[in-house]
């Protein structure tokens, strides 16, 4: 792969009217159908949390591999920052440390890992996730939701850039669409032109932040039962603080 530094220059070269031809060829229309916010199966009738499922024992590991994954959505430093002046949310409201690369220790997950996702309730839905009864899904900060979801279920064929909910399932030049009932529907020029916009930003920023995650870290030993979330800012405890 080439370096993060060329492909920030590649993302930065992006054309916005090429990437809004690319989506306009696949096609999409949001059907608010709330798939890209839950986790990828329901709560179960007790309402068993998602790291319940996780974190259930090794006798139960069969099911617990069928209950719910939560829902995990990228957020950047200064994203998490945004919402929680939006709504003066505490940070850990807003994000929780990416599960990836976590361990699951005697009380709980432990080590250190890369970024934030988008904090979930106990169904590992995204707790900014509203529906009605009629079963339309809403997002409670639309105005200031992340890039992630403003672009969703596209993304660009960019080395360092994210690759939500799975392999592409369809594609257009450096344009690929993720799983969504979304895709192939009309979608009109200033619509394709304004997530094509969105769509460049977070490229750009989905390597920015990359590279300044590999300019910050520094290999840190955490005591059993902590995490540490390496971002661009630096070493961070899962309340946002700094990790000294």
């Amino acid at each position: 792969m080439d370096s993060l530094e060329t492909e920030l220059e590649r993302a930065r070269a992006l054309e916005e009217s090429e990437l809004a031809d690319a989506i306009e060829t696949i096609g999409f229309e949001c059907t608010r159908c709330g798939a890209c916010c839950k986790a990828e199966s329901a709560c179960g009738e007790g309402g068993e949390s998602a790291d319940e499922a996780v974190d259930a024992p090794d006798e139960n590991a069969d099911s617990a591999e069928t209950d719910a994954e939560p829902h995990t959505a990228t957020v950047f430093p200064d994203e998490i920052r945004q919402l929680q002046a939006a709504g003066e949310y505490d940070f850990r409201d807003v994000a929780r440390p990416m599960p990836y690369g976590l361990a699951d220790g005697p009380e709980g997950p432990e080590g250190e890992t890369f970024e934030w996702a988008l904090q979930t309730d106990d169904c590992g839905d995204c707790t900014f996730y509203a529906e009605g009864d009629d079963g339309t899904g809403a997002c409670t900060v639309h105005g200031d939701r992340p890039l992630i979801c403003q672009t969703y279920p596209f993304s660009v064929a960019l080395g360092g850039t994210s690759q939500p909910m799975g392999e592409a399932v369809d594609e257009e030049g450096v344009v690929r669409a993720h799983e969504c009932e979304g895709l192939g529907r009309d979608i009109s020029r200033a619509d394709a032109e304004e997530l094509a916009a969105a769509l460049k930003e977070r490229a750009v920023r989905e390597l920015t932040e990359a590279i300044g995650v590999r300019d910050t870290y520094g290999p840190v030993d955490p005591s059993a039962g902590q995490v540490v979330v390496h971002d661009s800012e630096g070493a961070k405890r899962p309340d946002g603080s700094p990790y000294e």
